[in-house]
Formats: structure tokens, C-alpha cells, sequence
């Protein structure tokens, strides 16, 4: 063979044995390592979003740690059925105090349901001075347990000024059991 094909030849082949290397080994070791990366940057994201679930996770377990105690402290402010009686003398005494009559003081016969405790509804007639009614209210409002006024009315007197005459239905709530319902 003549000097001049051999060397053709080998030339050939020294650019053949590149070309075929980056066809057969590099293109595809260079596809493998971006599937690669895909792969891992996927992962990388789902890592960061199980990180924030995580944290979310702990901030929703911190909630509702503040949520049961915030609970709690509403239940304690709630009697037991038994302590109703002590209640109502609390809230005659407050009458008492605030030098008011309290003709008609009677516990309602419907007691109702409120979520999970019970609510039991006073009529209350009340007749004297307009300001001991005012601290009648503000002494009420200051009871550690949870009250309402949802019926109110009060009627001036025409025989003394200042005086008045109101009835009201305060409803205390407490806890109790289904068996407490009354039809």
C-alpha cells in the first residue's frame, strides 16, 4: 500500500475514533447526567414542599394547642347545672346591692341548647333608680361566667324621676348533659 493511502487511512480513522467516542459514549453518558439533574432538582422541590408541610404542621399543632386552651377557659367559665343555684343568688345580690326591687325573679322552664353546653333563660322584673340599674348591668357583665340579655324592655316611671321598671331575660349558660333538656 502506498505511503499516502496509509496515511489517509490513519488520518481517517484519528478523526473517526473522536466522532464515533462522542456518538457512542459521550452523548449519551451527557444525556444520562441531565436526567440526572432533572431527577435531583425534582426531588430538591419535593423536598422544600415536605419542608413547608412540615412547618405548616408544627404551626398548625401550636394552633391548636392555643385553640383547646382558649377552650378550656371558656368551659371554665361554664357551671355545672348544680352551681345554677349559686348563680341566681349572685345575681339577686348584685340586684341587692345596686338598691334595686326585684319583684319577679323566675327561672324559665325552656332550657335551651347551645352547642355543648345549656342555656338557662331568667325572667327578671326589676323596679328603682336608673344609675343602680346601670351597675346592676356592669356588675353583671363583670360575673365569670358567660351571660346574655337577648329580651329587653324598660318603661320610665311617672311617679319618680329617675326611677324605672324593666324586664329582661338573662340567660346564663352552663354545663350539662342532653338528659337536662326539657320539652
Amino acid at each position: 500500500m502506498p505511503s499516502a493511502l496509509r496515511q489517509l487511512i490513519f488520518f481517517v480513522l484519528l478523526i473517526a475514533l473522536p466522532v464515533a467516542s462522542y456518538f457512542f459514549v459521550f452523548k449519551p453518558q451527557n444525556v444520562e447526567i441531565e436526567k440526572a439533574r432533572q431527577d435531583i432538582a425534582h426531588k430538591e422541590q419535593m423536598l422544600e414542599k415536605l419542608r413547608a408541610a412540615t412547618a405548616q404542621a408544627e404551626s398548625l399543632a401550636r394552633q391548636n394547642e392555643q385553640i383547646k386552651t382558649a377552650i378550656d377557659s371558656i368551659e371554665a367559665r361554664l357551671p355545672n347545672g348544680k352551681e345554677m343555684d349559686n348563680i341566681l343568688r349572685q345575681v339577686s345580690n348584685i340586684a341587692a346591692k345596686s338598691n334595686l326591687k326585684v319583684p319577679t325573679f323566675k327561672r324559665s322552664d325552656k332550657i335551651l341548647t347551645a352547642g355543648t353546653a345549656m342555656e338557662q333563660p331568667l325572667d327578671i322584673e326589676i323596679t328603682g333608680d336608673f344609675d343602680g340599674f346601670y351597675k346592676f348591668l356592669l356588675d353583671i357583665e363583670q360575673l365569670p361566667r358567660i351571660t346574655r340579655i337577648p329580651e329587653f324592655s324598660i318603661v320610665r316611671s311617672d311617679k319618680v324621676d329617675g326611677e324605672m321598671k324593666t324586664k329582661f331575660t338573662l340567660s346564663i349558660y352552663y354545663e350539662g348533659d342532653s338528659k337536662d333538656i326539657r320539652p
